[in-house]
């Protein structure tokens, strides 16, 4: 094959490891019952005026699987991080005792387990919608190439096709796992 279309293949492939990459991102901000870090990766406080992500105010732990605790670095940001958290919508109540803010995180009542494993498929599809849009990009650029004959392109299409299978058999899977874990009480 040409160099061109080893790179639109190398890209293609980038592109696609990077929307499975992002998916896995968003579902890690979906909780499933147990508390985590990640479950609080989404607020971002005011800190002298720009908008910072909270890992980067505060320490943020979980001392055990039902809490999540924040420490911040300044104790005078313990109010800013606090009315970030309740704007973020994540549907957490913080409560701050003076030096440390502490959530609770209650257990998923099952109409809520599905909301979220609905909320996981529509990520799910979403990664799949990039991983086609990048087939599709690649499918247009290997038809522009001039120095590649039909064979190469039509083995070029193939080898596209072959990255998209695999990579939407990967986020099927991922969901797959993922659901089984927010509907496990």
């Amino acid at each position: 094959m040409t160099e061109e279309i080893d790179f639109i293949l190398d890209s293609t492939k980038e592109s696609m490891v990077n929307a499975l990459k992002h998916l896995e991102k968003q579902f890690a901000n979906i909780r499933a019952g147990k508390a985590s870090p990640a479950m609080l990766g989404s607020v971002m406080v005011d800190y002298y005026g720009s908008q910072t992500p909270l890992a980067q105010v505060a320490n943020v732990n979980t001392p055990d699987g039902r809490t999540i605790t924040v420490q911040p670095w300044e104790k005078g940001m313990l109010q800013e991080i606090e009315r970030s958290i309740m704007t973020a919508n994540l549907g957490f109540n913080p409560m701050n005792n003076g030096d440390t803010i502490i959530i609770s995180v209650p257990p998923l009542t099952e109409e809520r387990r599905h909301e979220l494993a609905k909320q996981a498929k529509s990520e799910v599809e979403e990664a799949k919608i990039s991983i086609r849009a990048a087939r599709k990009e690649a499918n247009s650029e290997i038809k522009k190439t001039e120095d590649a004959s039909e064979d190469i392109q039509k083995n070029a299409e193939m080898d596209v096709q072959l990255l998209t299978d695999t990579h939407v058999k990967k986020a099927d899977d991922l969901y797959i796992f993922k659901e089984k874990e927010i509907l496990t009480v």
